[in-house]
């Protein structure tokens, strides 16, 4: 099979990874990569180790070499060595405020014909009530686990 993407460091790049690896106190995620990236350098210097060869010496997997080495020679080294920080971004549906307004409607008298409110319930309420735009049943479970709630 045919590299797609093909590692060749600079010199200057192979001496600052083999000053990483042999100083120590880098996080093993950091060291674990560099020593890939040094295995894999197909460059003046390097030794141009296939990826089966690499992963049975640093007990990596074939994918996991082939997603650093894209890393890589699409966003550079320091891309490569570093672990990167999700880009999702989960914003709380539940503040402080509407946490207050769940609890008390938790804590009122059910909807007639119940005799007690379910998480279902108290979700459809809140939309009901506009105080969020949507909620699972989750959420409400999630927010009054964390409050500790005890109604009976």
């Amino acid at each position: 099979m045919v590299k797609k993407y093909r590692v060749r460091l600079s010199g200057e790049e192979r001496t600052q990874l083999e000053t990483l690896v042999n100083k120590g106190k880098e996080t093993a995620h950091k060291r674990r990569h560099a020593q890939i990236l040094l295995k894999a350098d197909e460059g003046e210097f390097g030794p141009g180790w296939k990826d089966g060869k690499i992963a049975e010496a640093l007990d990596v997997s074939l994918s996991a070499i082939e997603r650093l080495r894209e890393c890589f020679v699409t966003k550079g080294l320091e891309a490569a060595l570093t672990r990167a920080v999700p880009d999702r971004s989960h914003r709380r549906k539940i503040d402080g405020e509407k946490e207050a307004h769940l609890i008390a409607l938790a804590c009122s008298d059910p909807p007639a014909g119940r005799s007690d409110w379910t998480l279902k319930l108290l979700a459809d309420r809140m939309v009901e009530l506009e105080h969020v735009e949507s909620l699972s049943y989750e959420t409400v479970r999630q927010a009054l686990k964390k409050t500790n709630l005890s109604r009976g």
